[in-house]
């Protein structure tokens, strides 16, 4: 996954958007944890995988990726908040041992303790977390880069229409 040109792509995209809105001198990482968290819980909505009660099917791939791409931009944008864009990461996303629902109860966990410590280690564990959830999705990483891509473009157009 190419992170460096993620990474400077949502950095634009945040000064664009602290620039448009006036919060270049606000601390913005709490409300982008609690943004983190609520679009982990419509991810995990659009999966329906903790639906025990429903039949109703999973939406398309196309909007689970959509709702998937979404948590990245956060996850991108607390890394840089942390400064940790110039680091160097090597995330070791390796298979995961739990089903869905135990991945997202991990990624929520591991993003409550990344949000008291803000620690490199710990951010690692988030994005390592959720890479692990792209696989138990069936999300590959280019369609993954494919479509923060596309979103970032979406989300500029928004912000140029007062979203």
């Amino acid at each position: 996954m190419q992170l460096e040109t993620l990474f400077e792509m949502q950095a634009g995209l945040d000064r664009y958007i602290e620039e448009n809105h006036q919060l270049e001198n606000e601390d913005l990482f709490n409300r982008k944890v609690l943004a983190l968290l609520v679009e982990i819980g419509e991810l995990a909505n659009e999966t329906r995988s903790f639906k025990f009660w429903s039949v109703k099917p999973a939406s398309e791939k196309k909007i689970i990726l959509e709702e998937f791409v979404d948590g990245i931009h956060f996850i991108l944008s607390l890394g840089i908040e942390c400064g940790f864009q110039k680091q160097p990461l090597e995330l070791e996303a390796e298979p995961s041992v739990q089903d869905i629902n135990e991945q997202f109860i991990k990624i929520y966990q591991a993003v409550s303790i990344f949000q008291a410590s803000r620690s490199l280690s710990d951010y690692q564990h988030v994005f390592e977390d959720y890479l692990q959830l792209a696989m138990l999705l069936g999300i590959k990483y280019e369609e993954m880069e494919r479509a923060y891509i596309q979103k970032n473009e979406v989300n500029y157009k928004r912000q140029n229409q007062n979203y």
